[in-house]
């Protein structure tokens, strides 16, 4: 119904945020109201309206790509609109991809609410449904600073960052000769490494 709202943040509490655009307080349930910051700016917030017959939530989000990942997780049985929120809230969304995509059940039950069921859940339903998103996904900024900037190149660094996340050596290797034949920073090595990887996968 709504696809974004802009106006002023104006509260700012552990789990939602006001924006204020016409008048109007709008309370917003979001993954992490603190990314969020009181500012007489105007910001942009994606929103998701979550009807029930009890209840209307209305949910918002700092992109475009984490309210998409947020619908779909909200598809797989056992995962509600607060257990998708602590999900995004835990991981940024290329993390949270890249672990369905590798059937990575150890890191995905580390999210808040996930057990070994629902992770299982969460593979069946989703894999192979997110190469779209990430496709066109602009990677956040904290996927590219995960470790501090060091000496090395950016394909080293980019490498790093994958592994962080939780990818293989072997896995890295397959994909290390492409990466090599592009001149890239590291962001756009990680892009390309996290495109790789999935098609492989």
């Amino acid at each position: 119904m709504y696809d974004y709202i802009k106006g002023r943040i104006t509260r700012v509490t552990p789990e939602y945020i006001t924006l204020e655009q016409g008048g109007i307080g709008w309370l917003i349930m979001t993954p992490n109201p603190y990314a969020f910051h009181k500012t007489e700016e105007i910001q942009q917030v994606f929103t998701y309206l979550h009807v029930r017959e009890d209840i209307q939530l209305l949910l918002g989000f700092k992109s475009l790509e984490q309210r998409e990942l947020f619908k779909k997780l909200i598809t797989v049985s056992g995962i509600g609109p607060k257990g998708a929120l602590a999900i995004l809230a835990s991981g940024i969304p290329s993390q949270v991809i890249g672990a369905i995509e590798r059937e990575d059940e150890a890191f995905l039950v580390q999210f808040p609410g996930v057990g070994k069921k629902t992770a299982r859940q969460m593979i069946l339903d989703l894999k192979g449904k997110l190469y779209d998103l990430f496709n066109a996904m602009d990677m956040p900024d904290d996927d590219v600073t995960l470790l501090t900037m060091a000496e090395n190149g950016a394909l080293d660094e980019a490498i790093l960052a994958l592994e962080a996340l939780g990818y293989s050596q072997r896995e890295l290797t397959k994909v290390k000769p492409k990466l090599e034949k592009e001149e890239l920073d590291t962001e756009g090595y990680m892009k390309m490494a996290l495109r790789l990887l999935l098609k492989q996968g």
